[in-house]
């Protein structure tokens, strides 16, 4: 697929405001690593390529093991993903699949019992920011390069 728009070049002010938000995630307390994780299981859900390969790279070099990147699309079915993880990966398909499930207070409660208030506000903005990104990614058919 060929690339729709270059983005950051026609719309540099845009594409430093994304650049803000992912700035202060990297800042706000919540694990890297947990975030990555959030960020990698929304980008299955909607299939986009670019962030796929992407953050599948960041966990690599975090030391993410190759069994739960290959498990992750089945979290539920295995024993490798801890409670918080699991609050975390329950919320992040809620908020993604909205339109299906409306955030249930089910995939909400979950949450207190392993996350601060700012901490569930952080988990929801990274989610809401990678659901935005992949928009991004899938709707200007961005894809990533072969290594």
């Amino acid at each position: 697929m060929k690339r729709r728009v270059q983005f950051a070049a026609v719309a540099p002010d845009g594409t430093k405001a994304l650049r803000a938000v992912h700035g202060y995630l990297q800042e706000c307390g919540l694990a890297r690593e947990l975030i990555e994780l959030v960020n990698l299981r929304v980008s299955q859900i909607n299939g986009c390529a670019y962030c796929l390969d992407l953050h599948c790279r960041e966990l690599r070099k975090m030391g993410e093991k190759q069994q739960r990147l290959d498990c992750l699309a089945a979290w539920r079915e295995v024993p490798f993903f801890s409670e918080r993880e699991r609050a975390a990966l329950a919320w992040a398909e809620s908020l993604t699949r909205i339109d299906r499930t409306a955030a249930p207070d089910a995939d909400y409660e979950p949450l207190a019992a392993h996350f601060s208030e700012k901490e569930i506000a952080d988990l929801t903005f990274a989610i809401a920011n990678m659901n935005m990104m992949n928009r991004v990614g899938v709707g200007l058919r961005m894809t990533p390069k072969a290594v």
